[in-house]
């Protein structure tokens, strides 16, 4: 089956599915190792945040997206957070898209505007009067999704076999900078001759890892190989009340490209809401390779020894090198100016 491009679509990614409930975290860790070499990709359950809080999440999310578009664009600020309307995305202005987004950084810094450190500083908020209570329950899911990151982030310190608290570390996770995007797919404004709508351009994430929230409206797809020709996209299922999680450009390149940051975008036919919850270490954390992960096991895609592919440098300036290069659909493979 080919989409509106052209391109190959298989109907569905088969992807792992993780459950944090299961007491064998081992199992669990083997699972994801092989869902982190294969597709970048795995789905999470049993992770903790209650079905209800999510529906509030979800119901909160609509609420500011039925808001006027002039109350909206109260909120646009020209720095990583705020609003952001439909074709205008900051980083996919390459192409025209249906996504607007509200984003949020964690924790708020009040004072600190440093241009080197694009998730510092504060939020900008919808007024109490206009959306009561909705910065109480969005610090609220901050806080959970972190602490959900930070289990599944234990996971994948066994699955590199490194100690379980690795990512732990104050420098890493314990003091993690979170970016959270509330994205509405909406179809007013679509082109009525195409099957299927842009949401969002091919790209991979930047973070250390991504926390997908999802309605049941379809819309992800990945690519498992960008250099094929022509490109295979698969379709990522909803999994109800399930995360569907992927390794971004930051733990690629820890792990030394052997857990894949894998290119995804998304195409949807019907209105759709997610919540995307990128996790990145602190700003001052070293991003280099696992002293070990130049010696590649039990790995066939791979030589035995492979090369330390790039040099250790700071979260904040890996960030900023990231960010110039995801509009152009580039991993973290790509980048050599580091």
């Amino acid at each position: 089956m080919a989409d509106q491009n052209g391109l190959e679509t298989k109907v569905s990614a088969a992807l792992n599915c993780i459950d944090l409930s299961d007491p064998d975290i081992q199992k669990s860790a083997a699972s994801l190792k092989q869902a982190c070499m294969d597709s970048g990709f795995f789905y999470v359950i049993n992770h903790g945040i209650s079905k209800e809080f999510m529906d509030e999440i979800f119901a909160q999310s609509k609420k500011f997206f039925e808001l006027p578009f002039d109350e909206k664009m109260k909120l646009w600020v020209e720095r990583n957070r705020g609003y952001k309307q439909p074709l205008k995305n900051q980083f996919f202005d390459q192409e025209t898209n249906q996504q607007e987004a509200y984003s949020l950084v964690g924790p708020e810094t009040e004072d600190d505007l440093d241009p080197e450190k694009p998730l510092c500083g504060p939020n900008v908020w919808p007024s109490a009067d206009v959306l009561p209570g909705w910065k109480e329950t969005m610090l609220r899911y901050q806080q959970e999704a972190l602490n959900l990151g930070r289990k599944i982030g234990r996971i994948i310190a066994l699955a590199l076999d490194l100690d379980v608290d690795f990512f732990g570390k104050p420098e890493i996770l314990g003091n993690a900078m979170p970016y959270v995007s509330f994205n509405h797919y909406g179809v007013q404004d679509a082109d009525p001759s195409k099957e299927y709508i842009l949401g969002t351009p091919a790209h991979s994430d930047p973070s250390l890892i991504t926390l997908l929230a999802t309605d049941e409206v379809p819309g992800l797809q990945i690519c498992r190989n960008i250099h094929a020709n022509p490109r295979v996209w698969e379709n990522v299922v909803p999994l109800k009340d399930a995360f569907i999680v992927n390794i971004g450009d930051m733990l690629e390149r820890m792990s030394n490209c052997v857990f894949r940051s894998t290119m995804h975008r998304v195409l949807f036919r019907q209105e759709r809401y997610t919540i995307a919850y990128f996790v990145y270490p602190s700003n001052d954390a070293m991003i280099e390779c696992f002293p070990f992960y130049f010696v590649v096991i039990n790995c066939p895609c791979f030589s035995d020894r492979l090369p330390i592919l790039y040099p250790p440098i700071k979260c904040k300036d890996l960030f900023n090198i990231i960010f110039k290069n995801v509009a152009d659909g580039k991993t973290a493979r790509d980048i050599t100016e580091a």
